[in-house]
């Protein structure tokens, strides 16, 4: 089969190779999938640039833990009625090393998800990481329905999708976003107001926009960077719901003024979620998906030949929306 993989690390041009590999055979309780598209995200990025130095200890890696195509074999203890679905895929490249950056997939088959008939492939590439991080942000802490959330970075691909997840329960959403162009797109996803994170004290427009009544949860993309103003704006009891701390990697935490304000911190990566929590996620992206209430933002549409590319994009920043590798050649 076609394939990508990295056997060092290091940068995207100098360690990803584009080749032949064995096909993999599915194993008992596993599906082969034959892939269509696989989407790149920054925890593959940084896989591949050394985050985890033991990754290649048992040989080379192929990289992404998202994608989409077609079932064609099963293993054993699966029902042969499996062959011919269309499904998207997660987790494929975590806590093993062959993932979605080859012609075909082995994973275990309840990481192969029934897609709807008006899901695209690329599409369906988008939802492991973006969409289920954000239904896992917005749902960890219970029901939001009449709650009034923060969407950090709302036109970035999590926050794309907690402003539509959040919407849909029956919240009400504000956005930051920096370029009128973001405001915009979180607006088209359900947002009721924008602000400008860029903008000091940018806390006080948040509550402005929200009669000066604080708010009751936080997703949140930059969580050291984004704290002193976050905690101007949130309310006694309130929960921030974090997934990335770029900007400051090992942020202090004022621990005495979010203890008396009785603060929750929910820490969340996609591979680390309760079982039951990607099965609610699952559940929701095929009913909203179904009822066509889901919005999707496919920005780069890459081959295979440039999968370093595809890397560079997501580690330049500067865009917003899914990067995806197709693997139709």
């Amino acid at each position: 089969m076609k394939a990508a993989w990295f056997d060092e690390f290091g940068a995207a041009a100098d360690t990803l190779h584009v080749g032949e590999q064995p096909n993999p055979e599915p194993g008992p309780g596993e599906v082969r999938v034959r892939l269509r598209t696989s989407g790149v995200n920054p925890s593959d990025v940084k896989k591949r640039a050394g985050a985890f130095p033991d990754l290649l200890d048992g040989g080379l890696v192929i990289p992404h833990s998202d994608g989409a195509g077609v079932i064609d074999a099963v293993g054993a203890g699966v029902p042969a009625g499996r062959v011919g679905e269309r499904v998207w895929v997660y987790q494929a490249q975590y806590g093993r090393r062959f993932g979605t950056a080859a012609q075909f997939v082995a994973l275990d088959g309840e990481r192969a998800v029934l897609m709807p008939d008006n899901m695209s492939f690329e599409v369906g590439a988008c939802m492991g990481i973006p969409a289920m991080t954000a239904h896992r942000c917005v749902f960890a802490d219970g029901a939001v329905t009449g709650q009034t959330l923060l969407v950090t970075g709302g036109a970035g691909r999590v926050g794309h999708y907690a402003i539509q997840w959040a919407r849909l329960a029956g919240a009400k959403v504000i956005a930051t976003a920096s370029q009128p162009d973001d405001g915009h797109a979180c607006m088209s996803a359900g947002a009721d107001a924008v602000v400008n994170h860029r903008d000091p004290n940018w806390s006080a427009a948040v509550l402005d926009n929200n009669n000066g009544v604080r708010i009751d949860r936080v997703i949140d993309v930059e969580f050291g960077a984004n704290l002193p103003e976050v905690l101007k704006l949130i309310r006694t009891g309130g929960t921030i719901a974090t997934y990335s701390s770029t900007q400051v990697r090992e942020p202090q935490l004022p621990f005495v003024q979010m203890m008396f304000r009785d603060l929750t911190i929910r820490m969340i990566i996609v591979y680390a979620m309760p079982e039951t929590a990607k099965q609610s996620a699952i559940g929701d992206i095929s009913v909203f998906q179904k009822g066509e209430r889901l919005q999707h933002r496919v920005t780069h549409t890459l081959p295979l030949s440039d999968i370093a590319r595809s890397h560079e994009l997501i580690e330049q920043g500067g865009f917003r929306g899914c990067v995806v590798v197709t693997l139709d050649e």
